[in-house]
């Protein structure tokens, strides 16, 4: 008899924390004050960029955005990165889809091939479970379009 696999116990935040890549998104995730919107029930998709990710913006960015002032900014570029409830790697793989993003833009999914975002940011790891949802690693920070 097969044991069952247990059941995710860390939530989104603590599972970021832990994995030690996503240090800027943890920093960016507190600024904004969504620690403890990641850490509700939800369930959530996340999509996370890793530290390297960030580091490809242009120099500055990341510091600008961290400042009390650009909270509002910060707050639409990492609520882009979130869809309400789980969505496994396995519901995009061989499709295009969109996904309503908690910012309100869609995010482009193309799993024909990988799976890539918007044309341009790479799920590196996928369904990394979470007791609140699931997260996917990026390559590359995704930008909601411009209104």
């Amino acid at each position: 008899m097969a044991a069952k696999a247990a059941p995710a116990e860390k939530d989104i935040v603590v599972t970021a924390v832990e994995a030690g890549k996503f240090n800027t998104l943890v920093a960016a995730v507190k600024a904004a004050d969504l620690v403890e919107t990641l850490q509700s029930p939800g369930p959530f998709t996340v999509f996370a960029p890793t530290d390297a990710a960030f580091d490809k913006l242009p120099a500055g960015t990341v510091e600008d955005l961290l400042k009390p002032e650009n909270k509002a900014k910060l707050v639409e570029i990492l609520t882009y990165h979130v869809v309400s409830g789980v969505v496994p790697a396995s519901a995009v793989v061989g499709k295009k889809v969109d996904a309503d993003s908690v910012q309100g833009s869609k995010i482009m999914i193309d799993g024909m091939d990988g799976v890539v975002l918007n044309g341009s940011a790479k799920v590196v790891a996928a369904d990394v479970i979470a007791s609140n949802g699931v997260i996917h690693v990026i390559d590359t920070v995704i930008l909601p379009p411009a209104n």
